[in-house]
């Protein structure tokens, strides 16, 4: 049977989850992308359609690609109001222990990453192409990794951070962990060296908190 897949989004990460989804399901998939405005609807993008949202009237499986973490939670509400389910995309060019590693509803691993052991991703996280995860990680609900982010081991990055291109963040310890607090940014190219409060932007090597 031919799988039905929504993708919320039909911007440039849009187009990219499509090609994620089709490695992993096969060239059979049936695609739709999905917008919530009619201004953002044209035609068909990379061959597939592009529908309202409130036009959907069957029901099936959906990802949204949106970096944003806090539009991307509130594209998830709407897609499960209109009867959707959270689907999770791991690009068959992912590495990662076949039994350590958790991945949420909803989340999305793009090729190229690998992730360890002993790592749980929540609902709604993006791990964009190329980044490392190490052991004893938790990436909590709508985390954004950019690409090329590395993270290492015991490290807790909270709900809704985003972390820009070429992040590196340092280990934590197993008594004390490093903590990238919710909703915190992390600015592309930054090295975190300690913990970052909650709703901080920083940037720099080493990071610094600039607001």
């Amino acid at each position: 049977m031919t799988q039905l897949l929504h993708i919320f989004g039909a911007g440039g990460h849009g187009r990219e989850l499509a090609w994620l989804a089709r490695d992993v399901h096969g060239e059979d998939l049936d695609l739709v992308f999905l917008v919530d405005d009619e201004s953002h609807l044209s035609g068909p993008v990379h061959g597939h359609p592009v529908r309202l949202l409130a036009d959907v009237t069957r029901g099936g499986l959906y990802v949204a690609a949106i970096g944003d973490p806090a539009i991307r939670e509130r594209a998830a509400r709407a897609c499960e109001t209109a009867g959707l389910v959270a689907t999770t995309l791991i690009h068959p060019r992912v590495e990662h222990s076949p039994d350590r590693v958790r991945f949420g509803p909803g989340s999305v691993v793009a090729a190229g990453s690998v992730l360890t052991t002993d790592i749980a991703l929540g609902r709604h996280v993006h791990v964009n192409v190329g980044c490392t995860v190490s052991h004893d990680a938790v990436l909590e609900d709508y985390v954004t990794l950019s690409p090329g982010v590395h993270i290492a081991g015991h490290v807790t990055v909270e709900r809704g951070a985003f972390l820009g291109t070429g992040v590196t963040v340092i280990n934590g310890t197993a008594t004390e962990r490093l903590v990238i607090g919710a909703g915190a940014v992390v600015a592309a190219g930054a090295v975190v060296t300690g913990s970052v409060a909650p709703g901080a932007l920083v940037a720099g090597v080493p990071a610094v908190q600039k607001r």
